[in-house]
């Protein structure tokens, strides 16, 4: 079954559940954003008496804000607490701190920031919301001069982004200093199977243009991305789902693999594939596959068939967020045309409220292999060549 609720749903999403005839949960939020009839919509109590004769049910949502309708309806059972762990990157740390016994992480009252001795920290480090979303207020703090300039970002960022998003899905009550780990960073969209295996649908590079950006800019998936670390990735998935006991389970993980080829966790997001319907559909546009089929339905990738077709391509989510320095409300428009016309193939481009998100939109884009200087292009730029001021 199927929980839809805010702020996104994609269309191709929608067609899959009418397609597909998936069951879809009729709830408020779900009805004020989709309006088809058709869909084979279930009641509130229906789907909750379906998960107390079966807790392995599979379900999907595309957002963590039904996590509120989720600890309502499903309390009975464990679910909320599998959610709970990988929400929380402290007690997701603690999960696998056995398999990791080294690694340095601490939780701090956002209330005792300012009150901690930076001469006693270990730098570098990363210190974030320890349930978080989107990067927001997620900082790489490199020595003690820099501490009270990303304590002075972190509360304008608090301030911006506090009412957009259920404290399900952002608390910045915690927060989570950790060591700073070198390497590259991975997102995977995977599910658990019912006997508890993990089945990769799709692994993306999310590159950055420092070590200092933390920013959600681009991610890129492509055949030799898939393969490099496949079998690192998909044993780090192996301990998660026996360490959490998952099964039906789908999820999208976020990691950093060093130069030793060691993955080493960032977070887990439950029940879900990337926020926004960005992840979940791109493995369409990319390889074929529908994410959302294949967990329901329990199918796997066939990636030696999938490859034969996809050679020479990049596939990428560019998140179009602001990074301008110019305030959104001074922004007259966004030249979406301009943008699409710098890129090769352009594929879906999904256009954001950005008085409210800070986001102009959600671009999806085919790149020729040779030709990465168009990826790399977008990921630096400041976006002011699109924007009109008033």
């Amino acid at each position: 079954m199927i929980l839809i609720d805010k702020p996104y749903v994609s269309d191709f999403l929608i067609k899959t559940i009418k397609e597909n005839k998936f069951q879809i949960i009729d709830t408020l939020n779900a009805r004020k954003m989709i309006s088809d009839e058709s869909l084979n919509w279930i009641s509130e109590t229906e789907a909750k008496n379906a998960f107390e004769k079966n807790a392995n049910i599979p379900i999907y949502t595309n957002s963590e804000n039904t996590i509120a309708w989720i600890e309502e309806n499903f309390n009975s059972s464990n679910l909320t607490e599998k959610i709970h762990v990988f929400k929380n990157k402290v007690k997701f740390r603690e999960l696998l701190k056995e398999s990791n016994p080294n690694y340095f992480f601490k939780e701090v009252k956002y209330k005792e920031l300012k009150e901690l001795n930076s001469k006693e920290m270990r730098f570098p480090f990363i210190i974030k919301p320890a349930v978080g979303f989107f990067s927001i207020a997620v900082h790489k703090v490199d020595n003690e001069n820099e501490w009270n300039q990303v304590l002075g970002k972190i509360e304008i960022e608090i301030e911006e982004f506090k009412d957009l998003y259920p404290k399900e899905v952002i608390d910045i009550n915690d927060f989570i200093i950790e060591e700073y780990i070198n390497g590259e960073e991975y997102a995977i969209d995977c599910y658990f199977n019912n006997e508890g295996e993990p089945v990769i649908l799709n692994i993306l590079h999310h590159v950055f243009t420092s070590d200092k950006d933390v920013s959600d800019r681009v991610y890129t998936t492509s055949k030799e991305i898939i393969l490099e670390y496949k079998s690192e990735i998909s044993d780090f998935l192996k301990t998660i789902g026996l360490k959490a006991n998952l099964k039906n389970f789908p999820a999208h993980v976020e990691v950093r693999i060093d130069d030793n080829r060691k993955v080493h966790p960032i977070e887990v997001n439950p029940l879900r594939f990337g926020g926004w319907c960005t992840t979940g559909d791109l493995s369409w546009y990319a390889y074929g596959i529908n994410s959302y089929d294949y967990f329901l339905n329990a199918k796997k990738p066939d990636w030696e068939e999938i490859f034969k077709t996809r050679e020479e391509k990049l596939y990428s989510i560019i998140i179009l967020d602001n990074n301008s320095g110019i305030k959104e409300k001074d922004i007259e428009y966004f030249d979406y045309e301009n943008l699409l016309k710098d890129l090769e193939n352009p594929m879906d481009l999904r256009k954001v409220d950005y008085i409210k998100y800070s986001v102009f939109g959600i671009l999806f884009a085919e790149t020729s292999k040779g030709n990465e200087i168009e990826i790399n292009q977008i990921l630096t730029s400041n976006l002011k060549k699109y924007i009109k001021i008033k």
